[in-house]
């Protein structure tokens, strides 16, 4: 075989997504796009907020020497003062820019951040369902994936979490507002984790680190506040990108953000930006990052995702599904209506419906749809998903 075992191993098991993204081309292609109701790539389809533009087109005419040039591998100075000032209001800490790292995406600061704490074998705890590719964020790093299943309600088993550490334990990932299920971690939950890893840490004699991927904190709904891991857990990172909350996921810029008393913090920061250069991300896009040191705390119009959300969670349950309705992001993670999932969605497919089968998040049983489509998709799909329903039922 000419590429790598591992990769070939790899490319099966994150196949679900692409699969699905290819089923819809041939579904478009010969029905129509306009007949075809695709739920399972989470591409943001809200446009920027409007001073993105106005930024973007007079940041791109400045020619000052050397405007395009590298800069320290952890970004700008300025940009990360501006965006610590906005960490620092998300979190509830104060966060100055020297600790803080611009990166190419949350995934590259993932990658960054565990390519500077983990040793071989070292384990790396998260929960299922879960985004698929913390496994293979892991795996580039030498560690060892070890996944925790949440409660019924998709939030935090404190104590599966508990029992799940060990001498081995480095670091946690948590994604809240999460993908697949739009689940907010509570605030009392968070804290009593940071309570149970402070007591790990001590009983092992080590640091654990706890990640938070937070690429959907702005996409809130019912007047869901996001709380701070800053405030639950002081050996804590955040890692985040635009991607979401500014509709830019093809732009590729996020950052990281420690706490500002989080354990070894220079050798810590020092490991990330040596990690952020040898990694081959170098720095974060030199234009991206300028632009987002203007923005702010510009979002996207969210009142589209809320109307979004309520239409669709309508027609599912008058069709009969079982779900939670999400309090942020824009997937909703109904249960299959048997127990093998990839089968339902193959079902679904009949109906030119796509969505990604719960087991490519780690939680079989459960399948994927993404509301972040046209309004006008959601409501023609009405019908398919009631036949889909009842036929099923009727086999």
């Amino acid at each position: 075989m000419a590429i790598s075992t591992k990769m070939n191993d790899f490319a099966q098991r994150s196949s679900w997504i692409r699969k699905m993204f290819e089923e819809g081309a041939k579904l478009k292609k010969e029905f129509g796009a306009d007949k075809v109701f695709d739920f399972s790539l989470g591409n943001p389809d809200v446009p920027p907020p409007p001073q993105f533009s106005e930024i973007l087109q007079k940041l791109a005419t400045e020619e000052k020497p050397g405007i395009h040039g590298y800069m320290p591998n952890g970004g700008y100075p300025f940009v990360r003062e501006a965006v610590a000032a906005r960490i620092s209001k998300d979190q509830g800490v104060t966060v100055i820019g020297d600790e803080l790292l611009m990166t190419c995406g949350a995934a590259g600061g993932l990658n960054v951040v565990l390519k500077s704490i983990l040793n071989p074998a070292e384990e790396v705890i998260f929960l299922a369902p879960f985004f698929v590719e913390y496994h293979f964020y892991v795996d580039n790093q030498g560690g060892t994936s070890k996944i925790v299943n949440t409660t019924p309600d998709f939030n935090l088993d404190l104590d599966a979490i508990e029992a799940a550490i060990t001498d081995k334990t480095k670091a946690m990932i948590i994604n809240s507002p999460n993908n697949p299920t739009g689940q907010i971690y509570p605030a009392a939950d968070l804290a009593r984790l940071g309570e149970i890893l402070e007591a790990a840490q001590k009983k092992h004699n080590s640091t654990i680190f706890l990640l938070s991927d937070e690429p959907y904190r702005k996409i809130v709904f019912d007047d869901n506040k996001v709380p701070s891991i800053f405030a639950a857990y002081r050996n804590s990172i955040v890692v985040s990108s635009y991607s979401k909350d500014l509709s830019l996921p093809g732009e590729r810029i996020g950052y990281i953000a420690i706490h500002p008393e989080i354990d070894e913090k220079a050798p810590l920061l020092g490991a990330m930006t040596l990690a952020n250069r040898i990694l081959g991300f170098v720095n974060a896009p030199a234009l991206m990052q300028r632009v987002v040191a203007q923005l702010g705390d510009a979002t996207v119009d969210c009142s589209v995702y809320t109307r979004r959300r309520e239409i669709f969670c309508k027609i599912l349950a008058d069709a009969g599904y079982e779900f939670t309705p999400p309090k942020g992001a824009f997937y909703v993670f109904p249960k299959s209506p048997i127990e093998d999932d990839a089968a339902f969605v193959a079902h679904l497919q009949k109906y030119k419906i796509l969505a990604v089968p719960g087991r490519g998040f780690g939680m079989p049983g459960y399948f994927r749809l993404a509301f972040c489509v046209d309004d006008g998709v959601i409501e023609r799909s009405a019908p398919a998903f009631k036949e889909a329903m009842v036929t099923i039922s009727a086999s």
